[in-house]
């Protein structure tokens, strides 16, 4: 008779919906070097190419992300790709380990060539190919402005799109008033 010994990982129950959204909040207090907007585009580029929702990236789904990314890679490639971020050598990408693409490429530190496609895919999905020198003086002013000041500036947007809808609902019932 042959015994099988499961892993603590392969017992454990993939994360739900609403512990993906803790781990992604608690990381944007670890990841403090990456601006609001910042950490939500790699939320949402993360939650893109996770499509078993199960909290990973596992090698098929970063394999369809390098695909999207028109840099297809080799199985081997992939492998290498997972285990330069893999800290739990789980052998996928949590999210946390996604973002340290991201510092890893911000300080120069990202050695493998596959790995700077997906940090550099954010800056030029961001920027938009709309002229060289319109992305070039962009990339310019993003590196002059400091995290704080990204952050402030998201937040007077927020707070200025939300007062613009409490503006328009007021004068919708205003005129729906009207007709009463």
């Amino acid at each position: 008779s042959r015994t099988c010994f499961a892993s603590p990982q392969t017992m454990a129950a993939p994360p739900s919906p609403a512990n993906l959204t803790k781990s992604m909040q608690a990381a944007r207090g670890e990841f403090k070097e990456f601006s609001i907007p910042e950490l939500k585009e790699f939320e949402n580029m993360f939650r893109k190419y996770d499509t078993s929702k199960d909290g990973f990236i596992d090698l098929p789904e970063l394999k369809y992300m390098m695909e999207q990314l028109k840099v297809p890679q080799t199985h081997l490639a992939l492998k290498a790709m997972i285990k330069e971020v893999d800290e739990d050598n789980d052998g996928q990408i949590s999210y946390r380990e996604f973002l340290l693409i991201f510092r890893l490429a911000k300080t120069g530190k990202l050695t493998n060539e596959g790995l700077g496609v997906i940090a550099g895919s954010i800056n030029v999905q961001k920027e938009g190919m709309g002229g060289a020198k319109d992305f070039f003086e962009a990339k310019a002013a993003a590196l002059n402005d400091s995290v704080a000041e990204k952050d402030k500036a998201y937040r007077d947007e927020v707070k200025r799109k939300n007062e613009d809808k409490a503006k328009s609902k007021a004068a919708f019932k205003e005129k729906a008033a009207a007709f009463q």
